[in-house]
């Protein structure tokens, strides 16, 4: 499958599964996911999600809720150059599962 060459938005990083774009924006802080499909948003009202992130053998996992235009969490987080993150998302009856690495 192609990409649509959708660029970050809000300075994270994109992947793409069964034609939605999703970009990831971790911080140590904080987590969001937006989501947008052909460039449109999507409605991540009643979207759920959960995000592992993995570092070597260390593994987190955060529940993220929609927050408006996204779903994010806040807390302390183990995010570094390299940490690969893997969400699985939930909405409309459907789960997609995306992956990435971070920069």
């Amino acid at each position: 499958m192609a990409s649509h060459g959708e660029k970050p938005l809000h300075g994270g990083v994109v992947a793409e599964a069964r034609d939605i774009d999703f970009e990831l924006v971790a911080q140590k802080d904080k987590l969001r996911l937006y989501l947008r499909d052909h460039g449109k948003k999507v409605d991540v009202s009643t979207a759920t999600a959960t995000l592992t992130l993995l570092n070597g053998t260390d593994k987190q996992e955060v529940a993220l809720v929609p927050q408006g235009e996204w779903l994010g969490a806040a807390g302390e987080f183990r995010v570094l150059k390299g940490t690969k993150a893997v969400a699985v998302v939930k909405q409309a009856g459907k789960t997609l599962t995306v992956r990435f690495v971070l920069p």
